[in-house]
């Protein structure tokens, strides 16, 4: 199960790298407002902006999904077979 845990924590923290610096980018005013968090701050984003916002959003959820795969779904899987294996089902 360590192979299942590294695989999750290095999409979580690749992931979430990229999700911070392009939110930190596009969502970031000032430091004494909403960091990371808040509203897009681009009035007429161009083509690249708007590839940045597809990317901020798919690399926060497959930050969240994928570690959320690799921690908790996988194992479940595995579990369930051993306990279906061991009945002799």
């Amino acid at each position: 199960m360590a192979d299942e845990f590294a695989k999750g924590f290095g999409i979580l923290s690749g992931a979430g790298l990229i999700w911070m610096v392009l939110a930190g980018w596009y969502r970031t005013p000032s430091f004494e407002g909403a960091q990371l968090s808040g509203a897009i701050l681009v009035e007429s984003p161009t083509v690249y902006d708007k590839i940045g916002f597809f990317l901020m959003d798919a690399m926060f959820w497959f930050a969240v999904i994928g570690t959320l795969t690799f921690w908790v779904l996988i194992p479940a899987i595995e579990r369930a077979r051993a306990t279906l294996a061991e009945r002799g089902e």
